[in-house]
């Protein structure tokens, strides 16, 4: 009886400790944000399949959970709507699995110039590399070109977005990366960085991210494939990107 009349003391101390910190955790994370971030902001992401992540598609309108998939996007939404109360913050996902660069130039209109985003994050490339493996004619010239016309076609229409571009990246040790992929895989990374640095936008090394992580544990709590991440992974990437993404403002 008397453990038990403890155990509930101790268990009701606990709970009136946590409540009573989380307000001043909370309060101090939501001033600050407040104080450094825009009141109105449309954050759009672009890619393949690793942005897309099953997303429902018929889920369109800004800051629908189903329209945000299962990825890297879905948390760092979370994240950014959660810290950011009150605030007019639109959020949109419109990767699509298995595009290429020329794929995103045809449905530009669409999915990124009428949306008219303050942010925009695009993560391209794995598979403008991966498919030319299984027939797809083109190099790494094709990405470099298209991508440049892609966001110098951008920038006519929204001269004043802000851009972050991730890496494209391939985590050794996965079940769809094989030694085919080098060295000329490495081309495209160099090449995004390229593009990111020409065009004044913020680069997001997904590459290091991972390698690092390998060193914490294997390629199949991290990314399976290779390319695809795990729910574990989809972590490190919104961790990379909200670094990236708060040295906006």
């Amino acid at each position: 009886m008397t453990s038990n009349r403890r155990k509930f003391i101790w268990q009701g101390a606990l709970g009136l400790s946590a409540t009573a910190a989380l307000p001043l955790f909370a309060n101090a994370r939501i001033k600050n944000t407040l104080a450094e971030h825009p009141s109105k902001l449309t954050i759009l992401f672009q890619g393949d399949s690793i942005t897309d992540m099953g997303r429902d598609k018929s889920k369109y309108y800004a800051n629908e959970p189903a329209g945000m998939g299962d990825g890297y996007v879905f948390q760092i939404v979370s994240h950014l709507l959660g810290t950011n109360p009150g605030k007019s913050w639109y959020h949109y996902n419109r990767g699509i699995s298995g595009n290429k660069v020329f794929e995103l130039a045809r449905r530009w209109d669409d999915d990124c110039l009428q949306l008219k985003p303050d942010v925009l994050s695009i993560l391209i490339g794995v598979n403008d590399f991966w498919h030319t493996l299984n027939g797809y004619n083109a190099t790494v010239q094709t990405y470099e070109d298209d991508f440049r016309k892609l966001l110098d076609e951008t920038l006519v229409s929204l001269p004043n977005v802000r851009l972050i571009i991730g890496e494209p990246f391939a985590v050794k040790g996965g079940s769809a990366i094989s030694q085919r992929w080098y060295p000329e895989f490495l081309k495209y990374q160099q090449a995004a960085a390229r593009i990111a640095h020409d065009y004044k936008g913020r680069f997001v090394p997904y590459q290091q991210v991972f390698d690092e992580a390998l060193q914490l544990a294997p390629v199949s709590y991290w990314c399976p494939d290779g390319v695809h991440p795990s729910i574990a992974g989809a972590f490190l990437m919104k961790e990379a990107w909200l670094k990236t993404f708060y040295s906006l403002f």
